[in-house]
């Protein structure tokens, strides 16, 4: 006689996967964004065409904040060469990686349309929008903040071994060495940890953790502090800076009331709000400090405000089914679509060049075509150089009179210039200048004294025969008014 076999239990696929790929898609989406690249993305590029050893000469001088980065954006470039496509793609992948852990969260502490919901709403966020498409790191930090929290999550929900909180230090200090300002999500989880009245056990393996990841990037932080005048152009912290964190945490706390938060459970609101709220308030603390509050140092705190925003349509769809549950079948698709097309001029004015400050690539092409043999080429200020060293075939034969040392042999970003006196000497000794700088409506007062000298050498001793601007950079073709100097 034999046994009948019990049916095997159905198990529900995974709800993962549709955040990834629509988060995946939105980026792709229009990824060259014309075959546009903006400064902040012109240093990735220039950087990570480098040798290592001539990265680490420079993270010596300048920018070690971005050191880690800039070495992985090397290996990258040496793999499948450079272009926009490899720049970008390790942030696109990030992101989606992110929003998948973000629909992990959700699903666990909220059910299955939260999770959903939390997914879908990580991606067409604005902020979220604009640096997936960034060749710098903050979505690779964004996802390595998503998956410490769920990390984090999953030692509450006690389904966790010591190798989770090794892989919870062990993400925490890589995330810090992409970007110190992410050891602002220390704060955040504690206050989790103390919103959920936590184990002693627990609290004690997260303090070894996160003692351990701020040792290992605290070299860093002290370290770039040497460089701290990397940062001296961010403006003061002013009232209307605050307006848009102001709006974060109104939606955030909105959306926690809906989750009907009470101590000592763990839940959407004990972990998205803290993740919200706790950097956004770190960041404003320390520019009180010293000037540093720019959104994208704390991208990594929307991954707060989607969970957040996916807990209020959980629970709608909760509250809807009792009486239309087929209709709260579709609250989820018809929501997402109809924030997809309220965002659609935004998201389009995101992957067009006119979307950042300027274009590197373009004002290049400008340049060759107006160059001609014998040309001099100068750059105000020195950092618009980014032009030349992203697309040095279309600056070959001109001289670039200013320079003294190059960037790659002084170790630094835009190279070291020659005095005064002698860049002026050397105008004067040019029958034709090309001059690449900021369009008028971007451009900064003059405050270097070499920058002073080039303009006043061109104004006086030289003519405008050719002028064009595009996408946020100049690029004039001055003449000599007399003979040209020895």
């Amino acid at each position: 006689m034999s046994i009948p076999r019990e049916k095997p239990l159905r198990r529900r696929p995974p709800l993962w996967p549709i955040p990834l790929l629509w988060t995946l898609a939105l980026g792709l989406w229009g990824l060259s964004r014309h075959n546009s690249v903006w400064r902040d993305e012109a240093a990735t590029w220039q950087v990570a065409q480098r040798s290592a050893g001539d990265i680490w000469h420079m993270l010596g001088q300048v920018d070690a904040v971005h050191g880690l980065y800039y070495l992985l954006m090397h290996g990258l470039f040496e793999c499948f060469g450079a272009g926009t496509t490899t720049l970008r793609l390790p942030s696109v992948l990030a992101a989606a990686v992110a929003a998948a852990c973000v629909t992990v969260i959700g699903q666990r502490l909220a059910g299955v349309w939260a999770g959903l919901a939390a997914g879908l709403a990580f991606g067409l966020l604005p902020a979220v929008q604009f640096h997936l498409q960034e060749g710098r790191p903050y979505a690779l930090v964004t996802a390595g903040a998503a998956l410490s929290t769920l990390l984090l999550v999953t030692v509450l929900q006690e389904r966790g071994r010591a190798g989770h909180w090794v892989a919870y230090g062990s993400t925490v200090a890589l995330c810090g060495l992409l970007n110190w300002l992410s050891l602002l999500i220390l704060p955040a989880h504690l206050a989790t940890l103390l919103w959920t009245r936590a184990r002693r056990g627990t609290r004690v393996r997260w303090t070894v953790a996160a003692t351990v990841a701020v040792a290992a990037v605290l070299p860093l932080i002290l370290f770039s502090r040497r460089q701290s005048n990397q940062v001296s152009w961010i403006p003061p912290l002013t009232w209307h800076m605050l307006i848009g964190p102001a709006i974060l945490l109104a939606i955030g706390g909105l959306g926690a009331l809906l989750d009907r938060p009470r101590a000592g459970r763990l839940s959407v609101a004990a972990v998205g709000l803290p993740l919200l709220a706790i950097p956004q308030l770190g960041l404003i603390g320390l520019s009180l400090v010293r000037p540093l509050f720019l959104d994208r140092y704390i991208l990594f705190s929307l991954l707060g405000l989607a969970l957040l925003i996916g807990t209020a349509l959980g629970t709608a769809v909760r509250a809807i089914r009792p009486r239309f549950p087929r209709a709260s079948l579709w609250l989820v698709p018809a929501v997402v679509a109809v924030a997809m097309a309220a965002l659609l001029p935004q998201s389009l004015a995101k992957r067009s060049p006119a979307s950042r400050v300027d274009d590197v690539l373009a004002v290049a092409a400008d340049v060759r075509r107006l160059k001609e043999n014998g040309d001099a080429v100068v750059f105000i200020p020195a950092a618009r150089r980014d032009t030349a060293l992203v697309s040095p075939g279309h600056f070959t034969g001109l001289r670039d009179v200013a320079l003294a040392e190059d960037p790659v042999a002084s170790g630094t970003l835009k190279g070291e210039e020659a005095d005064p006196a002698r860049i002026r000497s050397a105008m004067l000794a040019q029958r034709r200048i090309l001059l690449v700088t900021d369009a008028p409506d971007v451009a900064r007062p003059l405050s270097n004294q070499r920058d002073k000298v080039k303009t006043a050498v061109l104004e006086e001793h030289f003519r405008v025969v050719a002028d064009e601007q595009v996408r946020g950079r100049r690029v004039t073709v001055y003449e000599r008014l007399g003979p040209e100097r020895p």
